[in-house]
């Protein structure tokens, strides 16, 4: 297939600039059946053509020496011009003396008087016209065209090139990332969006010179820096965090920044910026600190993670995560009854050993494989059900965690159906626990996706109840089935009295929509006593046992054994 340079119906404009009559003919002559050819008698007349509105040349071919104005003076008009510089330069002349100065000032190449040979002249017209045009294609390829800073192939592109004479100059790598920059597009529209956007990158680039630098808009709202190393980049910091706030009355609208200093020549150039982006993250909703470091920690608390992320498919195939159950006594009355069990998983990994579900569950929360552990731990707490129906004759519900990534599943529901289904199980056996936060971030599902499970029967927890600013407006719209104090509040109610007056509050409400309240994480027997007084009437916590594996939990319904663990 021909390309477009190759195709002969396309003929590309050329102007002859020469105040000779003879030579405009020859090489118009020489040009014709390549190009078609305009002239003009002085760079004066030249200039007029180029800045018409309509006028697409390829090339100019320039004399040197002519009347009103010479190829000198159009060769500086030319380099202060965007539009011009687009437009190489050929210049003829049979003077030697002027060659180095009309490079310095732009021009692409020269062709000696008297003109050689047709050919040799068209091939080298060909060739300017080519790089130029590859030149321009660049220049419109490289660029965001928002931020007008590079594109992120380009610009790691560049940074090889400055590598390969470069590689003993200390340099940096920073990210930039956009906190909550969505609410921008949605409350301000995109038009404003990509507005603050292309005055971060020009102010950007305005900074960039002083510190021997490059930058791309790396992705929506994320920027990465290269950067001769440098000892303090607080003017750069500031200068960029008053766009935000010229712009921006949201203040959780904000800049973070990450930065691996001294990059190591070890790692790819792709690394360095994923690093610097894993200190980026490290702020995410900080907002006591905007500037974060790469570090030997931070290093290491990445591989950890990248670990956990790697073996998840096979802990979860080799069931090396456990699914353990934390016992829920119902306290009304003189003698406490087991009512029902929280399944709670653990991962016991074959090279690591015991995991704390602190450091895999806000992971796995954070990039959606959360779904995986919920998926699994729902299948496990199902059959366990069944099995202790099936070799002890008793039924004890469980409750599992609905994650907050699994409430926009389409197939959620039918999931759970089909998981009790299989598992022989009434909907009340499998409890569902749903955090308070997932109201906030999914309202409209949120309550879609409860309504459709309690007609289907299932039993909803509200988790957490009360550590965010939705509670009442949650209970509002979402009929659930049990209130679940934040653990939290039972931990400092004795020692702080506002805690203790939530708690009693959360009760309150409870007993005000006529469903039970669970009180997590109780641990003493006056908190038991304080609860009871309130009239909580589910108590769960390492009062009555820690949670335990499937074997053990068998002795709390056995004879209904009340034991402290």
């Amino acid at each position: 297939m021909n390309t477009i340079r190759e195709d002969e119906a396309i003929r590309r404009r050329v102007l002859v600039v020469d105040d000779e009559f003879i030579n405009r003919e020859i090489l118009g002559n020489m040009l014709s059946k390549a190009y078609a050819v305009d002239f003009a008698e002085n760079a004066q007349i030249a200039l007029d053509k180029l800045m018409e509105p309509d006028a697409v040349y390829s090339l100019v071919l320039l004399d040197l020496m002519m009347p009103v104005m010479g190829g000198i003076e159009f060769l500086e008009r030319r380099v202060v011009s965007d539009r011009l510089k687009r437009i190489p330069v050929v210049v003829m002349t049979s003077e030697n003396d002027y060659e180095i100065r009309c490079l310095k000032l732009g021009a692409a190449d020269f062709i000696k008087k008297p003109f050689s040979l047709p050919e040799v002249v068209i091939a080298r017209c060909e060739r300017i016209v080519e790089l130029f045009e590859d030149k321009n294609l660049i220049r419109h390829t490289e660029r965001d065209g928002v931020s007008g800073l590079f594109v992120k192939d380009y610009f790691f592109e560049y940074i090889r090139q400055m590598e390969r004479w470069g590689k003993l100059i200390p340099r940096d790598a920073l990210v930039i990332d956009i906190e909550q920059f969505h609410l921008v597009n949605e409350f301000c529209g995109r038009p404003y969006g990509n507005f603050v956007l292309s005055k971060i990158g020009k102010t950007m680039k305005a900074l960039l010179a002083p510190m021997n630098a490059i930058a791309c808009r790396a992705d929506a709202d994320t920027f990465y820096v290269f950067a001769t190393h440098q000892e303090d980049y607080s003017k750069f910091r500031e200068e960029l965090d008053a766009v935000i706030s010229k712009f921006f009355q949201m203040n959780n609208i904000r800049l973070r920044y990450g930065i691996w200093e001294n990059v190591s020549r070890e790692y790819e150039i792709e690394d360095w910026f994923d690093r610097a982006k894993i200190a980026c993250n490290t702020n995410r909703g900080d907002f006591t600190k905007s500037f974060a470091h790469y570090n030997n920690e931070l290093h290491a608390r990445y591989l950890f993670e990248e670990t956990l992320i790697h073996d998840l498919d096979d802990a979860i195939a080799n069931k090396d995560l456990k699914v353990y159950y934390q016992p829920k006594y119902n306290v009304v009355g003189s003698t406490p009854r087991l009512a029902s069990a929280e399944a709670l998983v653990r991962w016991i990994h074959p090279k690591l050993g015991f995991i704390s579900p602190g450091d895999f569950i806000p992971l796995f929360e954070s990039n959606g494989l959360i779904q995986k552990v919920d998926n699994y731990v729902w299948h496990e707490a199902a059959a366990q059900i069944r099995r202790w129906k099936e070799e002890h004759g008793t039924s004890i519900p469980v409750s599992v965690n609905v994650s907050r990534i699994n409430i926009l599943d389409p197939e959620l529901e039918s999931k759970l159906e089909n998981i009790r289904a299989e598992n022989g199980l009434s909907p009340e056996e499998l409890m569902l626990e749903v955090t308070e936060s997932a109201y906030s971030e999914n309202t409209g599902r949120l309550i879609e996706v409860v309504e459709n499970l309690r007609r289907k029967g299932f039993r909803i927890e509200i988790d957490d109840f009360g550590a965010g600013y939705s509670s009442l407006n949650m209970i509002t719209s979402i009929p659930v089935d049990i209130l679940k104090i934040d653990m939290s509040f039972i931990r400092n109610m004795e020692k702080d009295e506002r805690n203790l007056k939530l708690v009693k509050l959360i009760i309150d409400i409870a007993k005000f929509l006529n469903v039970p309240s669970i009180a997590e994480g109780v641990e003493t027997e006056s908190q038991l006593e304080t609860l009871k007084k309130m009239g909580c009437e589910i108590i769960q916590g390492f009062y009555f046992s820690k949670p335990v594996p499937p074997k053990d939990f068998v002795s709390f319904f056995e004879g209904e054994a009340v034991t402290r663990k």
